[in-house]
């Protein structure tokens, strides 16, 4: 009977991304930017903070303008 493969955290896997030598820290992470996972990003709902409503969208575009003219 197998056993099924714990699922791991950033925080599992920071500790041994710090052992790693400088040059294995480059090749690590141009691993990762030429991974082609384009379905990590939509499956991560988008946090409070990623995109702001509290104004209206073009609200700020047009502040200070009033005097120019």
């Amino acid at each position: 009977m197998q056993s099924m493969a714990k699922t791991l955290t950033a925080d599992d896997i920071l500790p041994l991304v710090a052992s790693l030598t400088p040059r294995e820290r480059v090749r690590l992470l141009r691993l990762i930017a030429s991974s082609q996972d384009a379905l990590a990003y939509p499956s991560v709902p988008p946090s409070c903070d990623e995109f702001s409503a509290d104004e209206e969208s073009l609200a700020w575009d047009a502040e200070g303008w009033e005097n120019v003219g």
